[in-house]
């Protein structure tokens, strides 16, 4: 079998192994995940006063695990301080979230809060994929309880959001609070951390080819050029077939469209959703179709 590169961070979760190496693994690849992008937190202290004082939002919107941990300091900076009395149900309202990843996260900050007023727990939206996807579910769902005077959704965001969930919410008429928590940059320690990964892999004897797993744009764009030092990504470059074989996988079309498009790299496998299950079974599918020569 071959490697997996998974260009994400794992998960920190000491109790049970990271779902995306432990599924490649069981299937008998050999997979690692490199973190690529580092996160810095900001508007905490807007994201606090908003949880302190009663709920002014219909719902809130979640698309990325980021948000999630963000969400979660500020339930334990407020849960922690002495003297400190919750006025907001915000455990009343729906959490609309991308995916099973996402959801996760905010199934752990209830368990870490069972009796906070500020855990989620009505979580909505896991099945949806992508933020079309969680858009087009949004006006469902609120087609099936309609009323009049709806508050705004909040919308946690990053630095680097597609317009396509709010142009939909909009046009269906839900007015958004976005509130940005956090930023991203790419990872000071990715360079070493690959070097240092391809080095133990060949110590140990796996020369097969590679398959390189990205899940996001932006993270996608700041590691490709260290990526082309080891692996051929099909580049017209003379001196490719003296680096590593690699086929690229991708978590999802928005992705697979930014490979493509931006950096004119071929995706060979596509996550039909973001989960490792669909993820592995693109994987195993394309290397069925078209077997990977690891002699290049």
């Amino acid at each position: 079998m071959f490697n997996v590169l998974l260009l994400r961070a794992p998960s920190q979760d000491t109790e049970n192994p990271d779902r995306y190496e432990s599924t490649f693994t069981a299937s008998g690849y050999e997979s690692l995940s490199i973190p690529v992008l580092e996160t810095i937190f900001t508007n905490i202290a807007s994201l606090t006063d908003i949880l302190r004082h009663d709920a002014e939002y219909e719902a809130v919107i979640i698309t990325s695990g980021r948000a999630c941990e963000a969400w979660s300091q500020v339930v334990d900076t407020l849960e922690n301080e002495q003297g400190s009395r919750q006025e907001s149900e915000w455990s009343s309202i729906p959490f609309y979230v991308v995916g099973s990843s996402t959801a996760s996260a905010l199934n752990a900050i209830r368990s870490t809060h069972p009796h906070s007023p500020l855990a989620p727990t009505d979580i909505r939206g896991e099945s949806s994929g992508t933020s079309e996807q969680l858009a087009r579910f949004i006006l469902a769902d609120l087609e099936s309880s309609p009323r009049s005077n709806r508050k705004p959704f909040l919308y946690l965001t990053g630095d680097k959001n597609r317009d396509t969930l709010p142009d939909i919410l909009r046009d269906g008429n839900v007015q958004l609070a976005p509130l940005q928590v956090y930023r991203t940059q790419g990872s000071s320690r990715f360079p070493e951390d690959l070097k240092l990964a391809l080095e133990s892999s060949s110590r140990e004897g796996n020369s097969n080819g590679w398959w390189i797993v990205f899940f996001a744009p932006s993270a996608a764009e700041f590691v490709t050029p260290f990526l082309r030092h080891h692996f051929d990504l099909g580049a017209m470059d003379p001196t490719a077939s003296t680096r590593l074989p690699a086929r690229i996988a991708s978590i999802g079309p928005t992705t697979s469209t930014f490979l493509r498009d931006k950096l004119n790299l071929r995706v060979d496998a596509e996550a039909v959703k973001p989960k490792p299950d669909e993820l592995l079974r693109a994987i195993v599918a394309s290397d069925n179709l078209e077997p990977m020569d690891s002699s290049v």
